[in-house]
């Protein structure tokens, strides 16, 4: 599997999250959890407003059009009408370099 850049680790302020058009990013310290930006209940994006991905308190990941929430660390849809349901993980890794990358077919 050939990994291309999203962006550089620093590029994503720890705790926040960060939208890379059909994919975003949520940074936890070196950790960085990529998802596809599409809510499982019908598919709209998540955000209503660029980078907001997060509840109030950077704890869930939460779609702006009907409040479901899912967990940062896997997707999984803790309430909301996609209870049950995840978020399609896209897998990550952070290089020696600081560079977050991910599989080249993506979806960037």
């Amino acid at each position: 599997m050939s990994l291309v850049p999203l962006c550089r680790l620093e590029d994503i302020p720890n705790g926040q999250a960060r939208g890379f058009g059909a994919l975003f990013a949520v940074r936890r310290g070196a950790r960085v959890f990529v998802y596809v930006n599409a809510c499982p209940h019908i598919g709209v994006s998540l955000e209503i407003m660029p980078d907001r991905f997060l509840d109030h308190r950077g704890t869930a990941i939460i779609c702006a059009l009907h409040g479901a929430q899912f967990r940062i660390e896997d997707g999984f849809c803790t309430h909301g009408p996609c209870a049950g349901d995840s978020l399609e993980a896209v897998p990550a890794e952070v290089d020696a370099e600081g560079v977050v990358r991910v599989p080249e077919d993506a979806g960037l």
